[in-house]
C-alpha cells in the first residue's frame, strides 16, 4: 500500500466551505475552489496524497503532519501581503515545502515584475507606474497612450478586484484616488474581440490552454464579473510565446505557472500576468491537471 502523505490546499475564509471554517456567505467565485479541490483530490489519492483544505491564517499547529502546501485559493493575500509572506516563511521553517515558494511569491507579489520581463525583451502591455493614481494621472494616461480608455490596476492585487476602467467621456471625479501603488494601461480592444488567453504549465511543461471572455458590458474576464472560459488549443506561435515567458522567469523550481496573455494591436501576444502565487488553474479545461500535479508533487516529496 502506498503510504499517505498530507498536502495542504491553502485557502481563506471567503473561499473555504462553511463546514471547514469558511464564511457562511462565500465569495461569488468560491465555486472555483470547489471545482479545483474536486479535480485534485481523486488524482492525489491515487498517488498516495491526502489533500487537506486549510485556511492560511490558521494556527501553525493545524499544519502538523503536512509535508507540502499548495497556495490554492488564498485569495485575500493582497490585503495581507506582509502577513502572507511571513506565514509562508514560517511554514518553510517548520519543514513544509511551499509551492510555489516564498521567494517566488515575494517576486511575483508586486506586478512590477512585468517591468523586469519587459526589460528581458518579452512583449508586455504598455504601462505607466505610479505610487498612487488620481484624476490627473488618468487624464495624462489618455494622452500618453493616445487612447480614449484606460485601465487602472493595483500593483499588488488579484482577481481583478480594485480595478477601474475610465474613458475620456467618463473620467474619475476630482477627489478620486486609488489609494494604492498603481499602474495605468491602455484598454486593448482584443479583450472584447478574441478574449484573454491562459496557458497552464505544470513543472515547466504545458498542460492546457483556456480562452476567457468578458460578459457583455464588462472588461474583466473573471467569473466574479460574469466572465466565461472555454478550452483553447494554442497555435505553435502562441504556445511559443507563452513558453518564452516561462523560460524568462528567474526560477527553476516552479511547480505551476499560469501565463495570461492578450494580443496587442500589432498582433503580437503580450504577457498580461505571470500568475505564480495562487491562480485558479481551470481544471474543467484541463482534465489531466490533477494527475500532472500529483506526479510533480510526488517528485518533490
Amino acid at each position: 500500500m502506498i503510504p499517505t502523505r498530507n498536502v495542504a490546499f491553502l485557502a481563506c475564509q471567503e473561499t473555504l466551505p462553511a463546514a471547514l471554517g469558511g464564511a457562511e456567505e462565500r465569495r461569488g467565485d468560491a465555486f472555483e475552489h470547489d471545482l479545483q479541490v474536486s479535480a485534485l483530490r481523486p488524482a492525489f489519492a491515487a498517488a498516495g496524497l491526502e489533500l487537506v483544505e486549510l485556511d492560511w491564517h490558521a494556527p501553525l499547529g493545524d499544519f502538523d503532519g503536512i509535508e507540502l502546501a499548495l497556495l490554492g485559493t488564498a485569495w485575500d493575500y493582497q490585503d495581507h501581503a506582509a502577513a502572507f509572506l511571513a506565514r509562508l516563511k514560517e511554514l518553510e521553517e517548520y519543514g513544509i515545502t511551499v509551492c510555489n515558494s516564498s521567494s517566488i511569491v515575494r517576486w511575483n507579489l508586486d506586478k512590477g515584475y512585468l517591468r523586469e520581463l519587459g526589460e528581458a525583451g518579452l512583449p508586455t502591455i504598455p504601462t505607466l507606474w505610479h505610487g498612487d493614481v488620481g484624476q490627473s494621472e488618468v487624464l495624462a494616461g489618455f494622452d500618453h497612450f493616445a487612447t480614449d480608455q484606460v485601465v487602472v490596476k493595483r500593483q499588488v492585487g488579484a482577481g481583478g478586484m480594485g480595478q477601474h476602467s475610465f474613458t475620456r467621456d467618463a473620467p474619475p471625479p476630482d477627489n478620486w484616488s486609488m489609494g494604492h501603488a498603481s499602474m495605468i494601461q491602455p484598454f486593448l480592444p482584443s479583450i472584447g474581440e478574441e478574449g484573454e488567453f491562459t496557458f497552464v504549465f505544470i513543472d515547466g511543461e504545458f498542460s492546457h490552454g483556456v480562452r476567457k471572455r468578458a460578459a457583455k458590458g464588462e472588461y474583466r474576464i473573471q467569473s466574479l464579473y460574469g466572465g466565461t472560459e472555454e478550452g483553447y488549443t494554442p497555435s505553435s506561435e502562441d504556445l511559443t510565446a507563452a513558453q518564452s515567458v516561462v523560460d524568462a522567469l528567474p526560477f527553476e523550481d516552479l511547480l505551476y505557472a499560469r501565463i495570461d496573455m492578450v494580443r496587442l494591436p500589432s498582433g503580437t501576444l503580450a504577457v498580461m500576468e505571470a500568475e505564480l502565487i495562487e491562480p485558479y488553474l481551470y481544471p474543467q479545461q484541463g482534465p489531466e491537471l490533477g494527475t500532472r500535479l500529483a506526479r510533480a508533487i510526488t517528485d518533490r516529496t
